[in-house]
This record gives structure tokens, sequence and C-alpha cells, in this order.
């Protein structure tokens, strides 16, 4: 059974003990899966709670101060992934007290009072407390005195690459959504609420289930070919892949610059999405967002868009996909 817990403080989670892995793990990608398999495995075999120990924010975000730093997942999508791989999951509060807390007593507090470890696995880059100051080689010192071992996880590559949160990241910011793949295990998608907009692409022809993306900073941002997904919900049916172009920006032309918005446009598709939860799909980057001189150059080019996403996706117009 998946438990999700956010203190540092507090009794024990695991009072006979747990096998963790502690990271980041945004994006939950291949080789955290990896990672996350092998805890699963060495907690059944030892008979004890397996655990995952993670931040929030990231630690990388909150050093930013302020400054934007790309996220492969939201809260919500980290939070799912990591308990659908059956593991209890403790979410710290990453703040100015814990950025502060010395590793030495990051091991005793947490991982091995809170977390009850008996044994820890991480990756080899993995660095944690004050100043980074924690290591494998600290965790096993420390080890010796509390009952727990250490073992660091081997890199996990992919065609000769090696899985990571930063090359994932710089895959789609390149528009390599495929290579991005690989290494993520499934296509990167943005999930959220769809709220309403100014109606503007209504009646223009192009109507669009708009994402807010709030704090999140996507790694992605221009026109692209999608597909949605959305489960069914109060007498509505599933939308399975739905193709359509999506644009995710600032709307220079319309806004002048502002909020980056998620808007979805799906073809051929007749229904109602407001207040609904959907995942928009990034299948291939069509252009930059751009500012055009007036509405009409501004549906042109989205005509031209809307038809290169049709021919990547390979939908006729008026074709219906499939939908449960």
């Amino acid at each position: 059974m998946s438990l999700l817990f956010r203190d540092a403080a507090g009794p024990s989670l695991a009072p006979g003990g747990s096998v963790l892995c502690v990271g980041a793990f945004d994006g939950v990608h291949r080789g955290h899966r990896a990672l996350l398999a092998r805890v699963r495995e060495r907690a059944a075999a030892l008979g004890c709670a397996p655990l995952a120990v993670s931040f929030e924010p990231i630690p990388r975000a909150f050093f930013a101060r302020g400054a934007a730093v790309p996220r492969l997942a939201g809260v919500r999508e980290k939070i799912a992934f990591l308990t659908e791989a059956d593991t209890r999951l403790l979410l710290l509060r990453f703040d100015a007290a814990l950025a502060a807390m010395p590793a030495e007593a990051f091991i005793e507090r947490i991982l091995v009072g809170r977390a009850g470890a008996r044994e820890i696995w991480i990756g080899g880059d993995f660095r944690f407390g004050q100043g980074r100051r924690g290591d494998a080689a600290m965790l096993r010192a420390f080890g010796e005195r509390h009952g727990f071992s250490v073992s660091v996880m081997p890199d996990v590559e992919i065609g000769g690459e090696r899985v990571s949160s930063s090359a994932i990241r710089l895959h789609l910011a390149a528009g390599e959504f495929d290579a991005a793949a690989r290494l993520l295990g499934r296509r990167f998608a943005i999930g959220g609420h769809v709220v309403r907009g100014q109606q503007l692409g209504r009646r223009l022809g192009y109507p669009t289930a708009n994402v807010r993306l709030g704090r999140r900073v996507s790694p992605v941002a221009g026109i692209f070919a999608v597909r949605v997904h959305a489960a069914a919900t109060g007498g509505q049916r599933a939308l399975d892949a739905w193709p359509g172009v999506a644009s995710l920006g600032v709307r220079p032309t319309v806004d002048g610059g502002g909020e980056p918005l998620l808007e979805a446009h799906l073809f051929d598709f007749d229904g109602d999405l407001y207040g609904r939860r959907i995942e928009v799909e990034f299948v291939q980057k069509l252009r930059d967002e751009a500012k055009f001189a007036d509405l009409d150059a501004m549906v042109r080019q989205i005509d031209r868009d809307a038809a290169d996403a049709r021919r990547i996706l390979r939908v006729s117009a008026c074709a219906q996909p499939a939908s449960r």
C-alpha cells in the first residue's frame, strides 16, 4: 500500500525498518523507476518497508531564488508516479530549515529516526545536507554506527545515453521529443484542469482547452502537435490520445506577454472539457511562438499549424479518433 507523508519530524514511518532511496525524482524517469524497483525487491527480501524520500520544491528550484527552473513533472504528477511504484513516500518540504540542516543531522533525524533505514540506495551523484557535504562515504560511515548499509545504483543507459533529468530537459528544449520519451519512459506531458479563457479561439474557429501552469515552469514553449488524454468522469467519456494542436507560451499577439498558458485545440471534437483534468502529450514541435501583425495573420498561421499537426498525427479532417 502506498502512503504519503510530508513532515520531517514525527514517529518512525517504518518501525520494522525500511529499504529507502533518496532523490529529487523530477519526472520519475526510467532511471528512477529502476531504482524504485530495486528498493521494492530488496525490501521484500528483508521483510521491511520500501520507502522513497524526496523533496518539494526540488532543491535546485529552492536555491534558484526565484529564477525559472524547468520541471519534467508537477508536484501532483510526481506524487502519482512515486506512489504508483508501490512505495511509501516521505515528501519533505524543502525550506530554509531543511537547506540549513547539516548532513549528519539529516542522516540521524530523517533517514534513521523518521525513515527507519536498514538499507539506503542512492544515485552516484547524490549529495545532501548543508553545503552538499553529505555523500555515499558519509552515509557508509554512519551506517556502521546505526546499522544500515548503503548502495549506489549503477547508471541506467538507453541506447548508450545515461538517463537523467537534465538530459531529458535538454532533449525537450531542443525539440527532440522522441529522444526525451526514450529516457523518460513515456512521452512528456503537462496536466491540469481546463479553465475558461477569453473565448478568442472559439471566435476564430479554433476553440481551445486552456490549462494554467501555476508555479510550474515548462521546459518547452511554442506550437506543437499533441495528443490529449482525459479520464471518464461524471458521465463524460474518456479521451484516449485525442489528436490536436497546442500552444504553450505568453500569447504575444493577444496579451503582449504575461502568464504562460497551455492552449490545446482538439481536432473535430464536440464536447465540454471545462473543469475536467486533461493530460496534454507533446508529440512534435512545429515552431516557436511568434507575434503577428493582426488576428487575420495569426489565423492563417494557425491554419498551417493545424494542417501540419494533422499530417504528423495522421489525422484526416473530420476523422474521429478512438474514445472510451
